[in-house]
């Protein structure tokens, strides 16, 4: 093996990134038209998980993107898909070998091609380690997690001054991390959490019971926090859409995906950031648990918040992963439907024993059911409470069947554990297409 390769910080990435940092390495003597190799390449495992990676090499004419290059991270997405394994991609590069040409950007061409094929059948966890600019900014957004040193230069125009915090804001980075080690071991956190491959179960890992238990009035965060087992919680575009949550994390060791609400209307960021994790808890077939607490959808910016809503709903609608939606405050209007409607997306629908479940907000269905006696004189906020005891109430729906189950917010986990188990075999198929338009 050649030593200049083993003592580059690329190898040595690759080192902390495998178990005992033992690896193969790939295609360990392919070099560039001027003898150089610009990036590390092998097989191994990560957290007991087989995978593959591969890490630029910055330090050879600063990482650049050749044509002996793309023919090695082809090799890798080409293994990939034979044998079924993820891909792990470290990115530290400031673009293309430009006396290459052409010829490097079309065997650029050939990586996006390769990386988009297995979108969705291995999962692709890109880590942000340097520079990654232009193309390869693309094909790292192309993997299912985007994890970025918060030091590092991720844009596609150059040059940019947009920094990694500003992506983070803009739903991009998925995980921002203060260095190199810490984002490689969020990499490896949430490849030991996935399956291998679309058609594989994910592995059921150790785990022991949350410290706390739901009660009413709790946060997103608090409730996820009680649901899932303890310290497994790894939340997803954390800086993004700060009505919701969305996390993968374990409950009873199985790994589950989170989209927890927390109580405010649906904005189109939310959606948007509810949908990206839907679609990749969907891909691996990861059951989805949201927390179904939505007072309806935001009533301005109109457009943009209807073309949101639509996917949003587009993308619960056709997921065919396990999904349990459990309201834990409000569900009112569209945000009913789109997150606890059975009709559209959920397989069973659980509700606090508190809850309220709405087609209008208290405040419009009071004045439109209780007119009269608000003309009569009668208390609004007396009236609003006996709309969410009676025909507001979670009690209500499920007497017509719209909720499944209603119990004490204590009771959360153990609920939510039993009807995991009760979905764990479900198979559901859809109509033969290539895919929905919207």
């Amino acid at each position: 093996m050649d030593n200049s390769v083993v003592n580059t910080e690329a190898y040595s990435r690759l080192v902390k990134l495998y178990d005992n940092g033992v690896f193969t390495e790939i295609d360990s003597f392919a070099k560039s038209k001027n003898g150089d190799t610009e990036v590390v390449a092998g097989f191994g495992y990560v957290n007991g998980a087989p995978c593959y990676a591969f890490s630029q090499n910055v330090e050879v004419n600063n990482g650049a993107i050749t044509v002996a290059q793309c023919a090695k991270l082809k090799k890798i997405y080409d293994m990939a898909v034979k044998t079924g394994y993820p891909v792990i991609g470290i990115y530290d590069s400031n673009g293309v070998m430009l006396t290459e040409g052409f010829e490097a950007l079309s065997a650029y061409g050939e990586i996006v091609k390769a990386s988009t094929s297995i979108s969705g059948v291995v999962p692709q966890i890109s880590v942000i380690a340097g520079a990654c600019l232009g193309t390869s900014a693309l094909i790292a957004n192309m993997a299912d997690v985007v994890v970025a040193v918060k030091d590092a230069d991720f844009y596609i125009s150059c040059p940019s001054d947009t920094t990694v915090e500003e992506s983070a804001r803009a739903g991009v980075v998925d995980i921002v991390a203060d260095d190199i080690d810490s984002a490689i071991s969020s990499a490896k956190s949430i490849i030991a959490m996935l399956p291998e491959n679309n058609i594989s179960i994910a592995p059921v890992l150790d785990f022991s019971a949350p410290d706390t238990v739901p009660c009413v009035g709790a946060d997103a965060k608090e409730i996820v926090d009680a649901i899932a087992d303890a310290g497994s919680v790894i939340e997803i575009k954390e800086n993004y859409g700060s009505n919701l949550i969305t996390a993968l994390a374990t409950v009873n060791g199985t790994t589950v995906g989170f989209v927890a609400f927390d109580g405010n209307a649906i904005c189109p960021k939310c959606a948007y950031k509810a949908e990206a994790i839907i679609k990749l808890c969907d891909a691996y077939n990861l059951p989805i648990i949201t927390i179904a607490n939505a007072d309806g959808v935001i009533k301005d910016n109109e457009a943009q918040t209807l073309v949101a809503a639509t996917k949003l709903t587009s993308a619960y609608a056709t997921a065919t992963c396990p999904k349990i939606s459990l309201i834990t405050g409000q569900s009112i209007g569209t945000a009913y439907i789109i997150l606890a409607g059975k009709g559209a997306n959920a397989d069973l629908t659980l509700a606090w024993d508190n809850a309220v479940t709405s087609p209008l907000d208290v405040d419009s269905a009071v004045a439109f059911l209780y007119n009269d006696r608000l003309s009569a004189g009668e208390d609004r906020a007396t009236l609003e409470a006996e709309y969410k005891d009676t025909i507001g109430s979670a009690f209500s729906a499920a007497a017509c069947g719209a909720v499944d189950d209603i119990f004490a917010a204590a009771d959360t986990r153990s609920k939510i554990i039993a009807a995991l188990e009760m979905l764990y075999s479900k198979r559901e198929t859809t109509i033969a297409r290539k895919h929905s338009v919207k």
